[in-house]
């Protein structure tokens, strides 16, 4: 069977709210009230629900929510050799607007390696599902943004004393992963990274305390560590991206448009398509299209997973004729602007319109972007 290449015309970015079944079995397991084996089989049968809410809404590319995640990237993260899991202090914690995330982090403890990860365990059992009509996607965070996680990290004295070793080992540690996870028949793979949306904010710095650093200099770096990773990914491989501002209980961490950044990521960034936010004036306007080679898709996430409220069909169509006047039509398709749920603890929205807001991107798709 030809595997369906992501994107589709209307896609979703990955993660979707987390059933109350499930999150009470995470809190029990969390108690010690039952055993990792009786989590999993809560998460297979909430999985096995939302595919077929996927499929009958239309999706041509199915994700398992994230529901055996915390987060959207630390699970990952943890994942890997030479990181682990840590506690820090609240007062540490990453503040979004309005908002303080859980007090957890990543710590480099050795050399990276991407071999044997969990997240392959996940995919097969996602993969299951596939049929004539839908693929699976694995959503992974981009190298770039574990760059940006740990760069405090590489200093004197530490595992990795220089930027320049850690890019060649994250590179290989994901090349390991891309290898693996084709190998078991994955054919889509999405980069999800939050680095470059920090970047786009004038207050980058003080969001991701690296006040002093060459700003010009670490968007090479963020480039340098992606492209270097997608290079070691096999031949067949579709890897995507998605690019956001941050997504945690409905709130953001950053605003701005993608200008000071698309000479970088959307002009030379070695993916087959781009998942863009463009849910609200925090995104700016659609002329950093322009800088997208030829040929790549870009998927606008023009409806917003964070609010309830049900946006105007005829506003987003004519939000997708206006940046057809950058990148032809023919390359655009629409999504969310990001997850439902980039946590377990979901944005504050039901379940109800979160079929809702995809149900409209379907209408909206069918009525100007599907032949």
């Amino acid at each position: 069977m030809t595997k369906i290449l992501a994107p589709s015309k209307f896609d979703v970015v990955g993660s979707f709210l987390r059933p109350v079944e499930l999150k009470e079995a995470r809190e029990k397991f969390k108690k010690g009230e039952i055993s990792a084996q009786e989590l999993k089989e809560v998460e297979d049968r909430e999985i096995e629900k939302l595919v077929k809410k996927e499929k009958e809404a239309g999706l041509k590319i199915i994700s398992d929510g994230e529901f055996r995640r915390s987060w959207w990237h630390f699970d990952f993260f943890w994942g890997l050799g030479g990181l682990e899991k840590i506690e820090i202090n609240k007062e540490d914690a990453f503040r979004f607007v309005g908002e303080i995330l859980r007090p957890e982090d990543v710590k480099i403890s050795g050399k990276l390696s991407g071999k044997n990860h969990p997240f392959l365990e996940h995919y097969k059992f996602l993969q299951g599902f596939e049929d004539e009509n839908t693929v699976a996607k694995q959503t992974i965070p981009a190298p770039a943004q574990l760059l940006i996680n740990i760069i405090y990290q590489i200093k004197d004295g530490g595992v990795y004393e220089k930027i320049e070793d850690f890019i060649e080992d994250a590179a290989v540690a994901y090349g390991e992963f891309f290898k693996e996870i084709y190998d078991i028949g994955c054919r889509n793979v999405q980069i999800d990274d939050c680095s470059w949306g920090g970047v786009v904010d004038d207050k980058f710095e003080k969001t991701f305390n690296l006040e002093g650093i060459d700003v010009d200099r670490l968007k090479e770096y963020l480039l340098e560590i992606n492209n270097k990773a997608l290079e070691k990914a096999p031949e067949g491989l579709n890897i995507t991206t998605h690019i956001c501002r941050g997504n945690y209980k409905s709130h953001y961490f950053s605003e701005g448009s993608y200008d000071g950044v698309a000479d970088y990521v959307l002009a030379k960034e070695k993916v087959n398509a781009f998942y863009l936010e463009y849910d609200d004036e925090r995104s700016g306007d659609f002329k950093a299209l322009a800088k997208v080679p030829e040929g790549k898709k870009v998927v606008l996430g023009i409806v917003t997973s964070k609010r309830a409220e049900l946006e105007d069909k005829n506003k987003l169509i004519e939000r997708i004729k206006e940046a057809a006047k950058y990148i032809p039509l023919v390359n655009i398709c629409i999504s969310p602007q990001c997850g439902f749920a980039s946590t377990e603890e979901g944005n504050t929205v039901t379940e109800e319109d979160q079929w809702k807001k995809i149900a409209l991107l379907k209408e909206v798709a069918e009525e100007i972007l599907i032949k």
